[in-house]
């Protein structure tokens, strides 16, 4: 196996950034597996490509292969993760790489679970294949930072979103809050949920704001009924909530809707790993839930919608966050910020 450098090929970059906007198309579907893409290419050609649509169904290996055909014999296959090697709901992608009888595959980053964990790519160089790992690396592991995360440290990639005024506030003191930010801004949203395992929200929320925290948009290019519904948590250590089909509360409608009522975040997040293989986790709550987590340091993401508006001092804070010096301060890195309609999303990541 060779390991690519920064110097890497101008060719190599160029397929592999074809294979992961592949794996783009299965974004909002593969959950909980990852989002895949795959390139064959014969004389600089391509004669393939395909992405892994959902779980359950063909790898992107497997439909570029086949939309390849006999073209694949003797070509390059760019994967954006490392072809799994056991069998699973489907059959290992490494055995269908060489029984193809292609002679060499060029992958973005080693998948870490445990069960491929590079016995992929061992399997492809046993069979005489050559093995180029660490093409274009960084952004394909972003299309998948919670299956990454979770399959490394069994804990998953923790997005908190907020909508704020420039002062930092949420709503008014009456809870008044439809709407501060713009459509626009609630529109991406949307693909924040799409993209999501499991929503966090709590008790405060639900009662106040009655929400029902799905996925509707149908500006995905897919149909909302085509993302798998993301596990609903709502935290409710006061147990003023259950489930009950006539329920004032939608979200207390359904039997799916998990009620966390221990003090333990940490403890809910590994749950949400193991038990219900929620990777990526969407914290949308009021002050006291953002506070919490972010206290406790396990936010990844804080994702920021802020609208050109002054709410004032009486409104209701962005966070429940109280340092009793600088130095107890919580500061982030802007990773990137870009303006949707009249607001400005800006992401940033804790230092």
């Amino acid at each position: 196996m060779s390991i690519q450098n920064h110097s890497q090929d101008s060719q190599d970059r160029y397929f592999m950034m074809l294979a992961i906007e592949q794996a783009k198309q299965g974004l909002y579907t593969t959950r909980p597996n990852p989002a895949v893409g795959c390139v064959i290419v014969q004389a600089a050609e391509i004669v393939g490509q395909g992405y892994h649509p959902k779980a359950g169904e063909p790898h992107a290996e497997v439909f570029a292969l086949t939309d390849a055909g006999e073209r694949a014999v003797e070509a390059t296959a760019y994967v954006t993760l490392e072809p799994c090697s056991h069998t699973g709901r489907t059959p290992p992608c490494a055995l269908a790489l060489v029984n193809a009888g292609v002679k060499r595959v060029v992958i973005a980053g080693l998948d870490p679970n445990p069960q491929v964990a590079g016995h992929g790519v061992r399997v492809l160089e046993q069979a005489g294949i050559e093995v180029t790992v660490g093409v274009l690396t960084e952004q394909a592991e972003a299309l998948n930072r919670g299956f990454l995360k979770a399959m490394r440290t069994q804990m998953p990639y923790v997005r908190l979103k907020i909508a704020t005024s420039l002062d930092g506030r949420t709503a008014m003191a009456t809870g008044e809050s439809k709407w501060i930010t713009s459509a626009a801004a609630r529109e991406d949203v949307q693909k924040l949920r799409a993209q999501s395992g499991a929503i966090i929200t709590g008790s405060e929320t639900v009662m106040a704001d009655n929400p029902q925290l799905n996925v509707r948009s149908h500006q995905l290019g897919i149909t909302p009924e085509q993302v798998p519904a993301p596990k609903i948590v709502v935290l409710d250590r006061r147990q003023r909530l259950a489930y009950s089909p006539q329920s004032n509360y939608q979200l207390c409608r359904s039997t799916e809707t998990l009620y966390w009522r221990e003090d333990n975040l940490n403890d809910l997040l590994t749950v949400l790993v193991n038990e219900h293989k929620c990777y990526d986790v969407l914290i949308e709550a009021g002050a006291s839930v953002a506070g919490s987590f972010l206290s406790q340091q396990l936010v990844d993401e804080l994702i920021v919608y802020q609208a050109p508006c002054l709410l004032g001092s009486q409104a209701r804070p962005m966070v429940e966050f109280n340092p009793l010096s600088l130095a107890q301060q919580l500061r982030f890195d802007i990773h990137c910020h870009e303006q949707l309609s009249s607001d400005l999303k800006i992401t940033l990541l804790p230092l």
